[in-house]
């Protein structure tokens, strides 16, 4: 995965246990794809007093992870729901009773939901 995109995952998820600039300041830098100079404006700070609050908040994001686990389960799930689904297609393909054929689309809708 793409550091970017891992970073706006585990933000997402451990986010709020950072403190409030490292919060801001990787939502600013990942999400809303402002430059370290434009973030160090916004605040009165310098550039790399910026980029330290980043780096500190990332390793924290990242030793989070490596305790807690919860991107890694949560990609995991996801990968079983998809292949859940795919299962599902090929069962609701293969056979024609309408009863099944509904009961298959309700329980494809309701695991669609959690992806």
């Amino acid at each position: 995965m793409e550091k970017k995109v891992e970073i706006s995952v585990l933000w997402e998820i451990y986010g709020k246990l950072l403190t409030e600039k490292q919060y801001e300041f990787i939502d600013d830098y990942y999400n809303n794809d402002l430059s370290l100079s434009e973030i160090a404006e916004n605040n009165d700070i310098t550039r790399q007093a910026v980029r330290d609050i980043i780096k500190k908040g990332e390793k924290k994001l990242f030793d989070y992870e490596e305790k807690l686990k919860m991107m890694k389960r949560m990609l995991n799930q996801e990968k079983k729901i998809e292949k859940i689904l795919s299962e599902l297609t090929k069962i609701q393909n293969n056979y024609s009773d309408k009863e099944i054929a509904n009961v298959l689309e309700n329980v494809k809708k309701e695991l669609n939901c959690l992806v």
